[in-house]
């Protein structure tokens, strides 16, 4: 029997003083899939994806993930369900170790001094080390995390969210600020992340979309306005008047 998509969001929407940020928009995410959201600044791309993790409450529409509907739940209990999201400023502990961040983050319990005390299992101890390798931060692990570099913050953050596990992980413009050697380094983890995890990511960076993307969604003044391969969006003539202009994806 075939599983469930990941997340479904069926005609979401939101208003604020009656204006429509997102206009019931429709998306399925499948298991294991890797989805670009694009468009302009203030075409509701951030808006849907705090709707979806419970940032923001909607006004209409429904979202499910896998078989369970978390329209407007709290955000710890949309996290506990399996959504993980990473914004564009990285939520670490900063005045703990790069180890003792993933280590908090494996655990699953709130309380940091709870989670340094106890030791972990042998099975999250090797999810811990899968993540060190894949994030290229073994040479780091007892340094501050608020001493690391940019771009080394930006992996720690997203090897906490695999190291809770989460089902389904939202990215907001994961490789602004970063160098190119860091960007590449970032759509590799990314690819490596694909069809263990289902990942939502919002970018900006064309180069970086080219080499993660399969399929991109483009929204558009709160709507889908299209979706589809990136040879089908640079073809497609209502993408290019509304936001990628005449040369399509750089």
């Amino acid at each position: 029997m075939a599983r469930p998509a990941a997340l479904t969001i069926d005609r979401i929407g939101v208003s604020f003083s009656g204006f429509k940020a997102v206009d019931e928009v429709s998306m399925i995410i499948e298991d294991g899939e890797l989805r670009v959201l694009l468009g302009a600044n203030g075409a509701g791309k951030t808006t849907l994806m705090d709707l979806i993790s419970g940032k923001t409450k909607s006004t209409e529409g429904r979202v499910f993930l896998y078989d369970t509907e978390i329209t407007n739940r709290q955000e710890h209990e949309i996290a506990r369900a399996g959504v993980g999201r990473k914004f564009q400023i990285p939520a670490v502990f900063r005045d703990l170790s790069v180890r003792e961040n993933l280590g908090v983050a494996a655990t699953g319990e709130p309380s940091v001094l709870r989670n340094l005390r106890f030791g972990l299992s042998k099975a999250k101890l090797d999810r811990v080390a899968g993540i060190v390798e894949l994030t290229g931060l073994g040479d780091v692990l007892g340094k501050r995390a608020g001493d690391l570099s940019h771009g080394q913050m930006q992996w720690l953050e997203l090897g906490m969210l695999i190291a809770q596990d989460a089902r389904v992980i939202l990215l907001d413009e994961p490789t602004a600020g970063m160098t190119q050697i860091e960007t590449h380094k970032t759509s590799r983890i990314i690819r490596e992340l694909k069809g263990k995890h289902t990942i939502l990511v919002v970018e900006h960076d064309m180069a970086f979309v080219r080499e993660i993307a399969e399929t991109i969604t483009v929204m558009h003044l709160g709507k889908v306005l299209a979706e589809g391969s990136i040879a089908e969006i640079e073809t497609n003539q209502a993408v290019r008047q509304a936001y990628l202009g005449s040369g399509g994806i750089h």
